[in-house]
């Protein structure tokens, strides 16, 4: 059974996301497993679970509503990699893939919101 957020591009490009961020934070330092390694990875799967909840059964401007909290969840991974490139806890070159990745994911997600109005 398909729901309708998983027939949505936005989602399987969050859940790409996410499976990005949990690769890269399987090798911060074992000092950050309970702190920015577990922030890291609650507000990337933040981004997809706000994603579901606001895409069935929701307005449009309930739906606008999770997917700018999905928005900021994005962001709050951003700044836990500024934390984890200025303390060179990981090499640029994984961190670039998944700013990338994640900045495509941002700008998907500003379309649909604007979609909705």
């Amino acid at each position: 059974m398909n729901y309708k957020f998983q027939k949505l591009q936005v989602y399987r490009m969050a859940l790409d996301y996410v499976d990005k961020i949990y690769k890269s934070s399987e090798k911060l330092p074992e000092s950050e497993k309970y702190n920015l390694k577990r922030q890291l990875e609650r507000a990337a799967t933040s981004v997809v679970l706000n994603i579901a909840e606001g895409s069935t059964g929701q307005s449009n401007a309930e739906q606008k509503r999770f997917l700018r909290l999905a928005l900021r969840s994005y962001l709050e991974t951003v700044a836990c990699m500024d934390i984890i490139e200025m303390r060179g806890y990981l090499p640029p070159s994984p961190l670039q893939e998944v700013r990338t990745a994640g900045h495509q994911l941002f700008v998907k997600l500003q379309a649909f919101i604007k979609s909705l109005e």
